[in-house]
């Protein structure tokens, strides 16, 4: 560009194109879990499949997925056969994609009568048939049980959706006005940043515009490489466990990265981790690329932007046939689990290089659905969140995960989920002595409680729910979290971690108990006034202070046996 000024305001200007884009998704969506939630990405790429801008509430899941699938699309239908006014679909876990519900919606922008950008956006619908309404099949065994796919195929002309295509998602669907009307959303969405960057080649011109937009993928390439070499040089190697696939509940699999730093990259091969499995525990490769990525980035200056220019310094190798880069017709619709595996192992690798910045482990988001026996259809998807690990310095922060598959907000309000649902938030809390006692401390898990005023059938994909967050540095564990059903006469019984279509009557409640992240540091080097402070803020019990920290208002305690602390309990 010609000076740093107009590159700048280029560059915030792709941004604001592609953030325009997923607020009108969010706006004109039909489904309670986009429109409350505000769960809605899009991305601006260009005809070589590259990355250059996401919206600010585009999480790396999903960039990563629009990214992977683009030349996956242009594959089947060449852009000299498309014409303006044309949109392409495509949801294949295997070219890209993420699972079914979540569709991959792109848009052409011609310049000089060719496509040079494509707008691209995409959400979770609310349903696309699948053993669960929602999305969510935690026993699935192959691909086919979560529900319909799409390789890549036109959606609509300048004329409109086609015909044929909204027929099939409509035949596909629990809840088909929702979904049409989320397909529109997504369809607007991409007419928005199409416009805009019709308006940026019209200002900057053809050339300016192209020239400007390799400049800021080289000026981030450039910023990534200048952090990474700030890091020792060396490999670093780490591993994460999965509590189970839902089908054996009693076999971990196991996610291994090694991270190799230097020569201003980062090499992160995830050779030896388990193969793929008949069960939904496995990811697509665009969602464990989005994982590595976002682990790296979270050692590295967070004001480097995310394009392709940072992915040029990043080299992540995924073995083909994996938990991290399953083939069909192996499912992938429970990607959380082993993606945040795979973050979670990059992070202790990360850590072990750059003790001083070091975190320990923290509970997993706990994803789950609440629907309809039987038509009407209503279905609420949501997910609650685990508390964070301990920091070097810091505690963790309360339920809020470390996350990247969520935007603004994924998690709905108590009040809008009520007005859309037969039922009635009882409870949000976070639970007192759940983050893992430490130097410095986990952050807490939290607790919600619903209780349905009809019968419905609870779907849940949780995991970290039966081998705990381990403590780093001499910390302890987080408190496992679990899954709950409460009877009329008070009576709990626990859930399995993966369970799908369990029949709750009206008047039982759901119980979802997250699980905390684990600490970091001996606990008896915990000052005391942090212990005092958590005593006043109701972080810490009585009782877990004494037990956790041998701490006493008098002086010190004798320390109680703690051998229970992580397992997995029956309320």
């Amino acid at each position: 560009m010609p000076d740093p000024l107009t590159a700048e305001v280029l560059r915030n200007a792709l941004v604001v194109a592609a953030e325009e884009a997923s607020i009108v998704v969010v706006r004109s969506a039909y489904s309670t879990f986009i429109v409350e939630g505000s769960d809605a990405s899009a991305a601006i790429l260009d005809a070589r499949g590259r990355l250059i801008a996401h919206s600010m509430a585009t999480t790396l899941m999903n960039s990563m997925a629009l990214k992977v699938a683009l030349p996956e699309l242009l594959k089947d239908i060449p852009p000299d056969t498309m014409s303006p006014g044309d949109v392409y679909v495509l949801n294949d876990a295997y070219r890209g994609g993420v699972h079914t519900n979540d569709l991959l919606v792109y848009r052409p922008v011609f310049v000089q009568g060719a496509p040079a950008y494509f707008t691209a956006t995409m959400i979770h619908v609310s349903d696309l048939g699948g053993l669960s309404a929602g999305g969510m099949a935690p026993l699935a065994t192959d691909i086919f049980l979560e529900g319909l796919q799409l390789p890549p195929v036109r959606l609509a002309t300048g004329d409109g959706l086609d015909p044929a295509i909204e027929a099939v998602l409509r035949a596909n669907s629990r809840t088909p006005d929702k979904v049409m009307g989320d397909v529109r959303a997504l369809v607007a969405g991409t007419a928005v940043a199409a416009a805009r960057m019709e308006s940026l080649a019209g200002e900057y011109g053809e050339e300016g515009l192209r020239a400007g937009i390799d400049d800021y993928l080289d000026y981030t390439e450039a910023r990534t490489r200048a952090a990474l070499a700030e890091l020792p040089e060396g490999r670093f190697e780490a591993a994460y466990s999965i509590d189970d696939d839902g089908i054996n509940q009693e076999k971990a699999h196991h996610i291994r990265v090694a991270v190799t730093l230097g020569d201003d990259q980062a090499v992160l091969d995830f050779a030896g981790t388990d193969p793929q499995v008949p069960a939904a525990i496995n990811a697509s490769a665009s969602q464990s690329l989005a994982a590595a990525v976002f682990a790296v980035r979270c050692f590295l200056d967070p004001t480097i932007p995310m394009n392709d220019g940072c992915l040029r310094a990043i080299d992540v190798r995924l073995p083909q046939g994996s938990l991290l880069n399953a083939r069909s017709p192996y499912p992938c619709g429970g990607r959380y689990v082993p993606i945040y595996a795979a973050m979670e192992a990059v992070f202790q690798a990360m850590s072990d290089a750059v003790p001083d910045r070091a975190i320990a482990p923290s509970g997993i988001l706990q994803p789950f659905s609440i629907a309809a026996v039987g038509a009407p259809y209503w279905i609420h998807l949501s997910y609650d969140f685990g508390g964070v690990g301990a920091r070097v310095g810091l505690d963790g922060p309360d339920a809020t995960g470390v996350h990247f598959g969520i935007g603004r907000n994924s998690v709905p309000q108590a009040e809008p989920v009520e007005s859309r649902c037969p039922l009635i938030v009882e409870s949000v809390e976070t639970i007192p002595d759940s983050g893992g006692p430490g130097r410095f401390r986990g952050g807490l898990g939290s607790r919600t409680v619903y209780r349905f005023l009809a019968d419905c059938h609870v779907t849940t994909r949780g995991d970290r729910l039966r081998l705990a967050p381990p403590g780093r540095d001499g910390g302890l564990p987080g408190r496992l979290g679990g899954f709950f059903k409460r009877h009329p006469d008070g009576t709990v019984e626990r859930l399995a971690s993966k369970v799908n279509n369990v029949r709750f009557a009206a008047g039982e409640a759901f119980i979802v108990e997250t699980t905390g992240g684990a600490g970091l540091g001996p606990p008896g080097e915990r000052a005391r006034e942090a212990v005092l402070a958590d005593l006043e803020a109701g972080r810490v019990t009585p009782p877990g202070a004494v037990e956790d920290y041998e701490f006493s208002p008098g002086g010190v305690a004798n320390r109680p046996d703690r051998s229970s602390r992580g397992r997995a309990t029956t309320v």
